[in-house]
This record gives structure tokens, C-alpha cells and sequence, in this order.
């Protein structure tokens, strides 16, 4: 089942990405009567331009309203190319007017948790990011999966997320499979503290 932290405008913009969960907000969101517009932000790799043409038809079919930006900026020499990739797309996200959904789920959650306590500083993914709320951090991805294989949602599945010369990579692929080995309890763990830090930070204040 797809869960939702806080309250969700009537008119959103969606930050889409083709893959099965970004697609699958979007579907959700139209189904709940949303007003949606698509927010596309090409990262320069080889499936960016794949990509834009999967969102720009599926656009155009659904006479869905689609917002695109690109990289422009060179990498800085003491940022990681994943960094760097984040920092542009959250200024381009922050400059559109109204609300921005994010994709960012569970596993999400789970992974940036780790990877921020291997650095010695563990954090969540907050809920909110200046304009940007990421409502969907209690719902796995596997239900964004699940979702489209019911509906017949389209989507894309990005290679890059194989590329273990990302950091992102190595710890979804290799370093949380091991700590379920140690703790199958984790993603509830993290769920709950998700819960708990949403409650405390911002279900009393205006969502929209």
C-alpha cells in the first residue's frame, strides 16, 4: 500500500525521473484527482536523453503539463559526481514555483541512513527540503513496483543504478543486504524514525 506522510496540495509538481517510482506517484496522484505537472531534470548521462523522451511522450499522451531543466554547471573538484548531480538538481527543483514531490521512499531512507552513518553523522532524509516535500518516505519501493505492475504504468530502469562506482550503488547492492542479514527488522527501524521525526518537525505545521 502506498502511504502518504502529511497532506498533499491539489496542485503539485512531480520531480520525475521514468522509473517505477516517480511513475508510480504519478499515477497515484492523478488517480486521487492531483493536478500534476511533470518536473524532468536531465543529468547528462547516456539514459538522460532515453529518459526525456519516455517522460516527454508520456507526457504529451497523458496532456500532462512537463517542466524540463538540464546540468549545465561543471563538477567542482571536491564534489563526487553524485553530489554534484543532487546539489544541481535540488537548485533547479527549488526554483519552480509551488509545491515539489520527490520519489524518495523507504529503501531511500534506509540507504541514505547507512550511508550517512558510515561517515560518522547518521541522518534521514528529511521530509521537507525548502520548496520540496517528500511525503512517500514510509512507503517501500516495492509497492511503487507493485503499483505499476497492477495499473500498467510504464517506466524506465536507469543502468546507472547497477554502476557500483557510485557510492549509491555499493550500498543498495551490497552493504543493506547484509545489514537485513544482521537486522530483517531494519526498514521498520527507519520507518519509525521517520514517523517519529515527521511528527515532531512538522505534521503541526501547514503542509501546503
Amino acid at each position: 500500500m502506498i502511504r502518504i506522510l502529511g497532506k498533499i496540495p491539489n496542485d503539485v509538481v512531480v520531480a520525475c525521473s521514468g522509473g517505477p517510482d516517480s511513475m508510480a506517484i504519478v499515477d497515484f496522484l492523478l488517480k486521487g484527482r492531483k493536478n500534476v505537472t511533470i518536473a524532468y531534470f536531465d543529468h547528462g548521462t547516456a539514459h538522460g536523453s532515453d529518459a526525456g523522451r519516455f517522460i516527454f511522450d508520456f507526457c504529451r499522451e497523458r496532456n500532462i503539463p512537463l517542466i524540463t531543466g538540464a546540468m549545465l554547471a561543471p563538477k567542482p573538484s571536491n564534489k563526487s559526481q553524485e553530489e554534484h548531480w543532487r546539489d544541481e538538481r535540488y537548485k533547479w527543483l527549488n526554483s519552480i514555483l509551488g509545491c515539489v514531490i520527490t520519489g524518495h521512499h523507504l529503501d531511500d531512507a534506509v540507504e541514505w541512513y547507512l550511508f550517512t552513518s558510515l561517515h560518522g553523522n547518521a541522518r534521514l532524509i528529511p521530509y521537507r527540503r525548502s520548496s520540496v516535500i517528500r511525503p512517500f518516505l514510509t512507503t517501500p519501493k516495492s509497492e511503487f513496483i507493485n503499483w505499476c505492475n497492477r495499473n500498467n504504468v510504464k517506466y524506465l530502469t536507469d543502468p546507472g543504478n547497477h554502476d557500483e562506482k557510485f557510492m549509491r550503488s555499493i550500498i543498495r547492492h551490497t552493504i543493506v543486504p547484509q545489514c537485513l542479514r544482521v537486522n530483517p527488522g531494519l526498514r521498520k527501524v527507519i520507518k519509525k524514525k521517520i514517523i517519529v521525526d515527521y511528527s515532531q518537525k512538522w505534521e503541526n505545521k501547514n503542509d501546503s
